[in-house]
């Protein structure tokens, strides 16, 4: 008998007396915690959950800084770690496996190297060992705007990849997170991580797009070719791998997931 998906629940839990808001997406399968990027938010994981069930439930927190959560009092990355750990503990989450995109993705394998009994596998999307980025051209962007139509004409060609992040303020229409934030905690992101990365020896996916700006080719297969137990997935797409090609993505995690929990690969890529 097919089991019929529930609506995704959005709670949230009080952690240091701040809101860490997340979206449930429900099921009997084992738990997946997915870790968005900058300027995103839980649920830009919705179709990967969809295409998970029933065999994973995915919990997609919105970060600090982002989405419904509240800013909490720095963006480090010890911050960002605790708080992935605290949701699990709240949760109850017996061993995930955690899935990140780009700041995700550092917050998940940092995760793994500080908790390694708590983490089942990682999915890394699109994010190396060693970052420089900068993210400062979004301090351009407007604060407010008096309608939706007027923000996303203010935001240009950035708007396509803001669609979730538009919020109705009692003075207008602006951005769910703060831009001079970004630049703050992409700052903190920056550096050398390879001791974090090369410090598990969970399973790992980890997923490329070709055309990406932020990882290249080289760095990719050395990251899979210095840590073990780690796979490397090519897709023809930028950097946001998930949102650009959504059923690709989900195969090549689903399929990573089928050979590690369920018996066996689920799709041939």
């Amino acid at each position: 008998m097919s089991i019929s998906q529930p609506e995704p629940v959005r709670a949230a839990m009080t952690l240091d007396g701040r809101r860490l808001s997340y979206l449930d997406f429900g099921g009997p399968g084992r738990p997946l915690l997915a870790l968005h990027g900058h300027f995103n938010e839980g649920r830009t994981f919705t179709h990967l959950a969809r295409a998970l069930f029933p065999d994973w439930r995915v919990v997609a927190p919105d970060q600090r800084g982002h989405g419904f959560s509240d800013r909490g009092p720095d963006f480090s990355r010890e911050g960002y770690v605790r708080d992935a750990a605290a949701l699990i503990a709240h949760l109850g989450l017996e061993r995930p496996v955690v899935l990140g995109h780009s700041l995700g993705g550092v917050n998940a394998y940092q995760l793994a190297a500080r908790y390694p009994d708590r983490i089942s596998a990682l999915v890394v999307e699109d994010v190396g060992a060693e970052i420089d980025d900068d993210l400062s051209f979004c301090l351009a962007w407007p604060r407010r705007a008096p309608t939706r139509t007027a923000l996303i004409e203010q935001l240009g060609d950035a708007a396509r990849y803001l669609t979730d992040a538009l919020r109705e303020y009692p003075d207008g229409w602006g951005l769910a997170f703060r831009p001079e934030d970004m630049v703050t905690s992409v700052g903190q992101v920056n550096g050398d991580h390879w001791d974090d990365w090369l410090a598990g020896d969970c399973p790992a996916l980890l997923v490329h797009g070709t055309r990406s700006d932020t990882l290249t080719a080289e760095h990719a297969k050395e990251m899979a070719a210095r840590r073990p137990h780690t796979q490397l997935v090519e897709l023809a797409t930028g950097h946001t791998v998930h949102e650009t090609d959504p059923t690709g993505f989900a195969a090549a995690v689903r399929a990573f997931l089928g050979g590690q929990f369920l018996g066996g690969p689920k799709d041939v890529l």
